[in-house]
């Protein structure tokens, strides 16, 4: 856990428009700053920076934020490690707390692991420009691939010598730990002796989504039928093979914003395609997908078109992990390179061009092309295709997500089709199997699930409310919000001479009228400070460390209308507003606005004037109103019951109360009670 000092000392720096500038072109409208949206493709901004609320926020896609989650969205980083971006960027020194010592430990021993793979990158690279060998063999044999010099150095790419114990014996003489230079997989220890483990090979450098160096893959140069034509490094704190996808590093801004992950097999045909103009591409380095790497491409889109050799090595490779993509809610395509060629060679062949046509003309739906090649397979053979229509019937039913609903109704209408069977038995088919998922579910716990089946059951049953109450609670909700953002925006102001806004706020709103689970609890931790404590309220629940409460502060955050003389001009001619008739007559001036209008002239008409105390008072006054009216639905609700005459008389004079209470809170706020 990162220590609360270094985080406020993070904060305290902080410059929203330089975080988000380092990303984003933006231009200062207003007190505000303007800019193209990165995360959905625009070309009228609609992306707005506050520096004041240190807030941003896209009118077109509606994200939402401050600079941490700006980080982490933009980035695809975690909590964490936007906070250690932010520290490197402000340079403040990360310290942790609440660190067990074996924990401490595999932290040291990853910074040391990642301090052995930047330094072994650069020895790697500098043989390949620089040294005899590099650049007769290695730079010569990547330049013959089609490789240029700058996507070379773009991916670090480098050369480790012939010579046994070249990089060995470079990293000891800089004081490297031994026994951590075996971990790494850059050495092994053979006889007593340590020596390069990647000799005579083209090296890979494998990053992380930060872009530090977390491993290496290594090709050989020389033919031989004893070395492997590829090694990697063995897994280690940084390198866990099932959860690296290479290139990602490189491609994550492209996948984001094409909403598109391409998925290819090899190092060089990612290499390629980037050189090509294609950055929306990873590498699985030929092993099956895995979990983890199907959800690393969620993380930037839900769709994934995978390219492989049009073998039927690779055939069976492209259908590895189906299911699994289907459970994790991914849009898989198929694109198969033809003549035995892969992306890379496929690439060089044709041009770039022509392979970006081939691709979009060439995407298979996954679960059909798994259909069609096992339809091929199974011929006139009745066991096999039994089987198969078994096999993606349960394919089908892992499309589980209610989103998705529409997608699976589809599969199964099509697969009946190419089946040239029932659908409605299709459809029994894929219910089976979404069955049995379920029933092995509930065996995991069956008891809670059966509990909250009856307890919702007699939650809806007592509470039996019509539409009109169920539009009061959200109204409530959108009253409750409002006491929190007035409370974010005005808490720290005085309300008079003895107390502040907040002090005011909470001397008036007590928990029980506040339903919301959100921001009860944001009440709970504003009400906990110190009075006195010198402590940016504000700041403290937009950065922090709970992604709910940060939400929930951003979203009640609102950016203020600006007026402009463009906007003035197209205000006036939507909605008839006349400065000059305003003042001559109030009356007809209002006669004179177009209807529907009348709102965004009252918030054009108060822009600029100070009225937080009446802000305060109608927000409260308004939560209370709301409370009230659904006080007295409840009453009503008991008093249509049978009753007592003793009940029915304490429900009458409390329906007296009630409505006195409206009344009263009515006319503060000006409102008219319909009787």
């Amino acid at each position: 856990m990162i220590a609360q000092n270094t985080i406020q000392q993070i904060l305290n720096r902080i410059n929203i428009t330089e975080v988000v500038g380092d990303f984003v072109k933006l231009k200062k409208r207003g007190s505000n700053y303007l800019g193209l949206c990165p995360f959905h493709n625009e070309k009228t901004p609609s992306f707005i920076v506050s520096p004041a609320k240190e807030i941003y926020k896209c009118f077109g896609c509606g994200k939402s934020g401050n600079s941490i989650s700006f980080i982490m969205e933009h980035e695809k980083y975690s909590y964490v490690e936007a906070l250690k971006w932010l520290g490197i960027k402000y340079q403040v020194e990360i310290e942790e707390v609440n660190v067990t010592p074996e924990i401490k430990q595999q932290q040291q021993v990853a910074e040391s692991l990642y301090a052995i793979n930047h330094f072994a990158q650069k020895f790697f690279t500098k043989e390949l420009f620089e040294g005899e060998e590099g650049r007769e063999v290695g730079l010569s044999y990547l330049k013959e691939r089609g490789f240029r010099e700058e996507i070379i150095e773009k991916f670090q790419l480098g050369y480790s010598p012939e010579q046994k114990d070249a990089f060995a014996k470079t990293a000891i003489n800089n004081q490297f730990n031994t026994e951590l230079l075996v971990k790494s997989g850059l050495v092994v220890n053979r006889y007593d002796q340590l020596q390069d483990n990647y000799r005579n090979r083209i090296i890979f450098p494998i990053h992380n989504q930060s872009g530090k160096i977390i491993g290496f893959g290594a090709r050989v140069l020389k033919n031989t039928d004893k070395a492997p034509k590829y090694i990697n490094t063995p897994e280690n704190e940084l390198y866990i093979k099932s959860k690296i996808l290479y290139g990602s590093y490189f491609a994550r801004q492209a996948i984001d914003k094409q909403d598109e992950c391409l998925l290819v097999e090899g190092y060089t045909d990612v290499i390629s395609l980037h050189q090509a103009g294609i950055e929306n591409v990873v590498a699985s380095g030929g092993t099956s997908l895995t979990a983890d790497q199907l959800r690393l491409v969620k993380k930037y889109s839900n769709n994934l078109t995978i390219i492989y050799d049009g073998d039927s090595a690779g055939i069976k490779a492209a259908l590895r992990g189906l299911d699994m993509a289907m459970e994790e809610g991914l849009n898989v395509k198929l694109v198969l390179i033809p003549d035995k060629e892969d992306p890379d060679s496929y690439l060089n062949k044709f041009g770039a061009a022509h392979f970006k046509n081939f691709i979009a003309a060439n995407k298979k739906d996954f679960i059909l092309f798994q259909l069609e090649t096992a339809l091929t397979d199974a011929g006139d053979d009745s066991t096999k295709k039994a089987v198969m229509v078994n096999q993606v019937a349960e394919t089908i039913s892992k499309i589980n997500k209610a989103e998705d609903f529409t997608r699976q109704q589809d599969y199964i209408k099509q697969s009946a089709q190419i089946l040239n069977i029932d659908e409605a038995g299709m459809h029994s088919l894929v219910n089976k199997f979404i069955r049995e998922r379920i029933v092995k579910q509930e065996r995991l716990n069956p008891q809670v699930d059966e509990y909250t089946r009856e307890e919702n059951a007699r939650k809806a049953e007592d509470t039996n409310y019509d539409d009109h109450t169920f539009s009061l609670l959200f109204k409530d909700e959108l009253q409750e919000r409002e006491i929190a953002r007035v409370l974010l925006e005005h808490g720290s102001k005085n309300w008079d001479d003895d107390q502040t806004i907040a002090a005011y706020i909470f001397s008036e709103v007590d928990e029980t009228l506040v339903d919301n689970e959100q921001v009860k609890t944001l009440l709970k931790v504003y009400k906990n400070f110190e009075l006195d404590e010198p402590v940016d309220r504000k700041q403290f629940f937009i950065y922090s460390s709970n992604p709910i409460l940060s939400s929930l502060a951003v979203s009640l955050l609102n950016f203020p209308f600006e007026e402009s003389e463009h906007w003035q001009k197209e205000f006036s001619q939507a909605t008839g507003y006349n400065t000059a008739l305003f003042e001559q007559n109030y009356e007809a001036f209002m006669k004179s606005i177009s209807p529907g209008n009348e709102k965004k002239l009252f918030t054009f008409l108060k822009m600029g004037e100070d009225k937080t105390n009446e802000e305060v008072q109608s927000a409260i006054n308004y939560l209370k109103l709301r409370k009230v009216k659904r006080l007295l639905l409840e009453n009503q609700y008991d008093m249509d019951k049978n009753q007592t005459s003793d009940e029915h008389e304490t429900l009458y004079q409390t329906h007296l109360y009630l409505k006195q209470a409206e009344m009263e809170l009515s006319a503060r706020l000006g409102a008219v009670i319909i009787k």
